[in-house]
């Protein structure tokens, strides 16, 4: 016990030296000799410097090792400085001094503080680029998985991140462009769908399957590819609108057609209110779902058809129906045709079939149109055919007012009579000016159309020529009865100077009426108020003056009368009766 506690003691107080006594007094007791003493003694520095080399080499290892830490933090702050696209940090000292540990512990906090930063300006980076590449990847169309993007970590500065930022925007900006013409090109396609009565969803799903809201696909394709097949369905799909309007209107023209033609009541037109409401309409203007719709279109052609054959059945109705038009017009105008005739070819050519009844109305129509061009072209000169026909029957009431003797008469209505009277004589006076002037209206209208201006059949120009002729006759008889009755005044004051006033036996002058158009009774009014110029019928007259004469009497009816003023103021001055000639 007391030895273990003296060996502990001695444990307790080794050093060097005392090591060294221990060694000698055991060599004493053993007897070493001095060599092995020199020897062992060698030995054991031999073996201090070892260890001393080892832990020097340890320790020069460990500086080294520190050193290349200190310095690889050194590059490490540079390089994320660098990284960073700064000069220079806060966290780290300008100048370090002093240990080597306490120039490591002075920069470690900055460096560690630097990783944070990088760890997060990475996974920063790192989003954006993703975002970037998730956009590019919807606008090429590309719907493969790709690699997540690599981030360049030796340029973390915020002008890289700005820049990606900046990319990031033109992206987002240029998405949302694409989204907003995609559902432009949806909602036009739905339009157009619904004014066709088609299937919206198979149609758009034809196009992209993201497209469709119902199947639950959250982000629509906005993809080069998708836009061009957007565009490209909306196109076909205003060009089948613009066909099926273009075909519905052909046949709303052909209903509204067929409809006039067979008179067709309201109550049947307005089943097919939806197909003519847009005869006139523009592509732009049929919003109305199902409005081009293949059945609306069927249904119309059916109709049409069905009208067809019914119109075919009825052929010969609306044939003489446009012919009772033309007559109508040609009567109007004082235009004479052979209707029977007319009738007659109307029959045979619906009865052969050698002509389409759509060929036959076309034609009758073009008839229709250009006589309606050729009574507007006559229209003037038959407005002044009435004046001078009214003033030819003013001129002939007139001439039966001047011959009553009781026309001063205090009878009732007497008023009325002499006021017409005197505006009788206004207009009869003014038509030889309108005769002229007709005669060159009548003229021109020949010669514009080398043809003959007919009124009823009769040549117009034959017609005035006729009555100038008659009118100067009238004008020439008149004048020889003035004369003659002159002479028979002289003889009667002579006989009465010889044989006293023994009045003679008055005789009653049988003058001749010179007369213009008249109606004839028939109830057709100015239809057939005409000359009947028998021998003229052909335009011809006879050369002669006596032939022309006699002519005029033979083609003029007897109702036309025109005496002027003062021939009125002489039968009223005398009271005598105009004697008649021998």
């Amino acid at each position: 016990m007391a030895a273990v506690d003296a060996q502990s003691l001695l444990l307790g107080e080794t050093s060097c030296g005392s090591l060294l006594q221990q060694l000698q007094q055991i060599w004493d007791e053993v007897g070493e000799t001095d060599e092995e003493r020199d020897k062992m003694l060698l030995q054991l520095e031999q073996e201090c410097l070892d260890v001393y080399k080892r832990k020097v080499d340890q320790a020069m290892t460990s500086r080294a090792h520190l050193l290349q830490t200190l310095a690889d933090a050194k590059v490490e702050l540079a390089r994320l400085q660098s990284a960073f696209g700064e000069k220079t940090y806060a966290g780290i000292p300008e100048k370090t001094s002093g240990t080597i540990k306490e120039q490591l512990a002075a920069i470690a906090p900055a460096l560690e503080k630097l990783w944070t930063q990088k760890e997060e300006k990475i996974q920063e980076f790192f989003d954006v680029q993703s975002q970037i590449q998730k956009i590019s990847n919807e606008i090429s169309g590309n719907n493969e998985q790709l690699e997540s993007p690599t981030v360049d970590e030796s340029d973390l500065s915020l002008k890289k991140l700005d820049e990606f930022h900046a990319q990031l925007q033109e992206l987002q900006k240029e998405k949302s462009e694409r989204l907003h013409k995609v559902l432009e090109f949806v909602s036009t396609v739905h339009d157009l769908c619904a004014v066709l009565g088609m299937d919206f969803f198979s149609t758009v799903t034809e196009v992209h399957p993201s497209l469709n809201d119902s199947t639950g696909v959250q982000s629509k394709s906005i993809s080069n590819d998708t836009l061009s097949r957007l565009a490209k369905t909306v196109l076909a799909l205003k060009e089948d609108k613009r066909q099926r309007l273009q075909k519905l209107q052909e046949l709303a023209t052909q209903l509204t057609d067929l409809w006039n033609l067979m008179d067709t009541p309201e109550d049947e037109r307005s089943l097919f209110d939806h197909v003519t409401c847009n005869i006139s309409a523009s592509v732009d203007d049929v919003n109305i779902p199902g409005a081009l719709a293949l059945d609306v279109i069927e249904q119309a052609e059916v109709e049409v058809e069905r009208l067809d054959q019914l119109k075919a059945s009825k052929m010969k109705e609306i044939a003489f129906k446009r012919q009772t038009e033309l007559e109508e017009i040609f009567a109007l105008a004082h235009i004479e045709i052979d209707t029977e005739a007319a009738r007659e070819k109307i029959l045979s050519l619906i009865d052969s079939g050698n002509v389409e009844p759509t060929e036959l109305l076309a034609d009758m129509d073009n008839q229709i149109l250009k006589a309606k061009e050729e009574a507007l072209s006559r229209k003037d000169i038959l407005d002044k055919v009435e004046k001078w026909m009214s003033a030819c029957e003013e001129e002939s009431w007139l001439e039966d007012y001047n011959r009553d003797d009781n026309r001063y008469n205090a009878s009732r209505g007497a008023h009325l009579n002499l006021k017409r009277a005197e505006k009788a004589r206004i207009l009869v006076n003014k038509i030889p000016a309108l005769v002229e002037s007709l005669i060159n209206k009548t003229r021109a209208w020949e010669q514009d159309r080398d043809s003959t201006f007919t009124y009823d059949g009769v040549p117009l120009l034959a017609m005035l020529d006729e009555y100038m002729m008659l009118r100067h006759d009238r004008e020439e008889e008149k004048r020889r009865l003035r004369d003659q009755k002159k002479f028979h005044d002289q003889i009667n004051k002579e006989q009465d100077g010889v044989f006293g006033s023994t009045p003679s036996p008055a005789r009653q002058l049988g003058t001749k009426k010179v007369v213009g158009p008249r109606t004839n009774g028939s109830g057709n009014g100015t239809a057939n108020r005409r000359l009947s110029l028998n021998s003229h019928q052909n335009g011809s007259r006879s050369t002669s003056k006596d032939g022309r004469r006699e002519s005029a009497r033979a083609a003029v009816p007897l109702n036309y009368v025109a005496i002027s003023k003062e021939d009125s103021t002489s039968h009223i001055s005398s009271n005598e009766p105009i004697p008649t000639s021998p």
